[in-house]
């Protein structure tokens, strides 16, 4: 199977790339990512590949994996990589509502510009199927545990754009066959994060740094943190299961814990691998920041098959040990 994958440089794109690479079944790869937070070396930190040009990649000729650098705002590229490909895993993105809440033309031109170029570049190119990665944001402040049925209600320009591209999911399997596949995210966390924003990976960089833990509100928010392994196994499904061609899914653990709990577990394994703790540091919410949320995934689990592996412990215990490798 020939796979085009937006933002494959990042962080969930790496863990993705590696296992694909890794799985029995035979994949050719492509990457388009604009190198803005990913970088080539965190690609060749799980394999090597051929870095391509924006013509090359539209000759008919697919490597083991190759990259391409740049924007999803790019229609023409968009139309180009896509040549030859069997799915598409649209991850690229402007990620975190605060960015969004910041420069919402930004997050408007990445997450809906950015995915309509990539819904038009499938159905031109008779791609078969579409995976798009969404969140919990389009579904705002509602009653955990939330699921597919409920009526959105974003509170973030980033939670509006992610309901946008669900909506042109949506249309263009309806109007055009297009098997489109939507994956809502719970937090995710792991190896290959070190660059990201995200609660778990920059407490463990505060950690690490002696530095104390920034908590935005009383540390009571509640989160569904999903291993980033368990999750590049549900886009695995998403690819490859029959039959759900324009549905959603709410893909994370079906648990519910407070960013302060996380926290504790990460100061916990700061003690335990480096004799060192943080302090915590409470600073004022932060507008559009859900304030509770947890995802049931029933759903998931009777049409994909979808079932979590790694509980929060086990998972932050793989995450802080790869950040202690990196240091090395």
């Amino acid at each position: 199977m020939k796979v085009l994958i937006t933002g494959g440089c990042g962080f969930i794109g790496v863990n993705l790339v590696e296992k694909l690479l890794q799985s029995s079944e035979d994949y050719a790869l492509r990457v388009i990512d604009n190198l803005s937070v990913g970088k080539k070396e965190d690609l060749a930190r799980v394999s090597s590949f051929i870095e391509r040009g924006r013509g090359e990649a539209g000759d008919g000729h697919w490597d083991r994996l190759e990259l391409v650098v740049g924007d999803v705002t790019e229609k023409s590229l968009a139309l180009n990589v896509c040549k030859g490909a069997d799915a598409v895993v649209h991850l690229a993105a402007s990620t975190g509502v605060i960015p969004s809440v910041e420069d919402p033309e930004q997050d408007f031109a990445s997450n809906v510009v950015g995915t309509f170029n990539y819904l038009e570049a499938a159905r031109l190119n008779g791609i078969g199927r579409f995976v798009f990665a969404s969140s919990g944001a389009p579904l705002g402040e509602q009653v955990p545990p939330v699921h597919e049925e409920m009526v959105p209600h974003p509170i973030s320009p980033y939670g509006a754009g992610k309901l946008c591209g669900e909506a042109y999911c949506s249309a263009y399997h309806g109007s055009f066959g297009l098997e489109t596949v939507v994956l809502r995210f719970g937090n995710v966390y792991g190896p290959h994060s070190k660059h990201k924003g995200s609660v778990v990976a920059k407490f463990i960089r505060h950690i690490m740094a002696s530095e104390p833990l920034p908590i935005y509100g009383d540390g009571n928010q509640t989160r569904d943190f999903i291993y980033v392994e368990d999750l590049t196994e549900a886009i695995l499904l998403a690819l490859n299961r029959a039959d759900v061609g324009g549905e959603i899914f709410q893909i994370a653990t079906h648990r519910e814990h407070t960013v302060a709990e996380a926290a504790e577990e990460l100061n916990r394994l700061g003690e335990k691998y480096l004799s060192m703790r943080s302090g915590i540091v409470f600073e004022n919410e932060r507008r559009g920041e859900i304030r509770r949320n947890y995802s049931d995934i029933s759903k998931a689990r009777r049409m994909l098959g979808f079932e979590p592996r790694h509980d929060l412990k086990q998972g932050l215990e793989k995450t802080f040990r790869w950040f202690l490798e990196e240091r090395r």
